[in-house]
């Protein structure tokens, strides 16, 4: 499930890679009628909006890897806390997965 701060980030993300498809729409579009400062301020535009895609995609990673990384310290509170208990999950997935693999 994710959380607010992952939302967030997504948004942004999102928000950016939309900014930089329009920038780039424009280029395509203007590049022939576009002939010095309007093409260099339109390429800065571009640049702009890459470096903050960039920036927010980094984000976006590393608020991923930092949720990774509480599930794994969750999970293995969780399975030392009830070590009989996660046996009997594995198991039961162990099972069910043979189950589907068997399947034809």
């Amino acid at each position: 499930m994710a959380t607010p701060t992952t939302k967030a980030a997504q948004e942004v993300l999102k928000a950016d890679f939309q900014t930089l498809v329009r920038d780039t729409e424009k280029l395509l579009e203007h590049t022939a009628s576009i002939a010095g400062t309007q093409a260099e301020e339109l390429r800065a535009q571009i640049n702009e909006s890459l470096l903050k895609a960039r920036e927010s995609l980094q984000q976006t990673k590393e608020t991923a890897a930092e949720r990774g990384q509480e599930a794994v310290v969750a999970a293995e509170g969780y399975v030392q806390e009830n070590p009989w208990q996660s046996v009997g999950i594995a198991a039961g997935v162990g099972f069910l997965l043979g189950l589907l693999a068997t399947r034809h």
